[in-house]
């Protein structure tokens, strides 16, 4: 038969929930960041539990949140996984500039954090940063991608 699954339909902060909810049975899910940017999905916690998410489209999920299922009296709070990046670090104002030109012509999401932009360490994508003399360095990394992921497409005037 059909498996009945929890549904999340909004996440939560964990320092904002109630001191009932506070209370609840406790769990995690460690999500990548694709799987942080998916809004409908089935899912299974790190001890085990399956559940879905219908989130609001556009929601991105971030370290800390928390989906709350008060019926079964959990709470499962999101931990980012640590993935494979490509870590660039421009040297001046210039090489920010071109080197984000490149990554993003390049269709591939990219995040900006402090000194480096950090791309996912896709195939094909350290070919493309060493065509453009790109320096770069492989590092395991939270990622959460700058804008929203959508289905690019060039308009035609």
């Amino acid at each position: 038969m059909f498996k009945s699954l929890p549904i999340a339909k909004r996440v939560d902060r964990f320092d904002a929930l109630s001191a009932e909810v506070l209370a609840f049975e406790r769990d995690t899910v460690t999500l990548g960041w694709e799987d942080r940017v998916k809004t409908r999905s089935r899912r299974q916690s790190d001890g085990g539990i399956e559940f879905a998410t219908a989130l609001p489209r556009g929601t991105i999920i971030y370290e800390g949140d928390c989906f709350v299922f008060e019926a079964r009296r959990i709470v499962i709070r999101v931990v980012e996984l640590e993935e494979p990046m490509l870590v660039v670090r421009p040297a001046s104002n210039v090489e920010w500039g071109r080197f984000a030109y490149h990554i993003g012509n390049s269709h591939q999401p990219m995040m900006i954090a402090g000194d480096a932009m950090i791309c996912p360490d896709a195939l094909g994508m350290d070919q493309i940063l060493a065509y453009h003399q790109i320096p770069f360095v492989r590092e395991r990394r939270r990622f959460t991608p700058i804008g929203q992921m959508s289905d690019h497409q060039h308009q035609l005037s």
